[in-house]
């Protein structure tokens, strides 16, 4: 088998399964089983490609599983993540988050700089990969996900991996910047999500009843780990545009600021 018979193989299995996307799937998963990029499959349509591996990914996604678990890894901003199982799979409108992060730093000299609630990582990361002058601490509770954020922060030297909970006190040094995108899904809509948001886990959708349960941690944790002169920055759901700086009293400025579709999406904010 070809790695062209081989998506054709994919491709063929995932239409009949009525699998959305099955054509960037079916290329995404050869190419990665072949250990090229995507965009290198035309020139290596050719080569030889072991059939039995294919089976169990293809299970895999035809049972509904992300794609992003089944080859284990994703790109964000500019950088490839590591993801699976427990861990929350990084969106592209959160590299507006990375950017704007990018920006505000340039206002400090040598930032601290903390991503609560890092998941994956992909956010402290790119800002620490970006900023050689930083120093990132990358907070997560839960086990699994920190298994990922290890790796991924794995030979990042300005990156600290912190196992904590954001309810509860940081033992940190004052950060000049916090970001977070922190759950901020409604308890009662998870269930109506899409079939494959049903594969990550729960602590990293459930904001609570109203959504907002962990903005107004981070509203409280601020008030002791954020310098005065320091700087907030959020990522919102696209209908929190007036409930989240509502929550954040401690705030006297909270500025609204739109992603690249034109929907609320993210909150900067500061003590004055």
């Amino acid at each position: 088998m070809t790695l062209n018979d081989a998506y054709s193989y994919a491709l063929n299995c995932l239409e009949k399964n009525a699998v959305d996307e099955a054509d960037f799937k079916s290329l995404c998963l050869v190419c990665t089983l072949a250990g090229i990029n995507n965009s290198e499959f035309r020139l290596h349509k050719e080569d030889y490609f072991e059939d039995y591996i294919l089976t169990e990914p293809l299970l895999r996604l035809i049972n509904g599983e992300p794609l992003q678990y089944v080859i284990g890894k994703w790109d964000f901003y500019n950088s490839t993540f590591f993801v699976g199982d427990g861990v929350l799979i990084p969106r592209p409108e959160t590299e507006e988050l990375v950017e704007l992060a990018l920006t505000v730093a340039k206002e400090y000299d040598s930032p601290i700089i903390y991503d609560l609630c890092a998941g994956t990582g992909c956010i402290g990361v790119s800002v620490a990969k970006e900023l050689a002058n930083s120093t990132v601490y990358c907070v997560e509770k839960s086990k699994e996900a920190l298994k990922y954020l290890d790796k991924n922060a794995y030979g990042v030297s300005n990156v600290s991996v912190v196992e904590g909970d954001i309810t509860k006190s940081l033992n940190l040094p004052a950060a000049d910047i916090i970001i977070s995108n922190p759950p901020y899904i409604k308890s009662g809509d998870i269930p109506s999500l899409q079939s494959e948001v049903g594969f990550e886990p729960s602590m990293a959708l459930d904001g609570g009843e109203d959504g907002l349960a962990f903005y107004r941690a981070i509203n409280s944790l601020a008030m002791d780990n954020l310098k005065s002169d320091g700087t907030l920055l959020l990522e919102i759901g696209n209908e929190q545009g007036k409930s989240v700086p509502e929550v954040l009293t401690n705030f006297a400025v909270c500025e609204v600021k739109k992603d690249m579709y034109g929907n609320d999406r993210m909150i900067k904010a500061k003590f004055r």
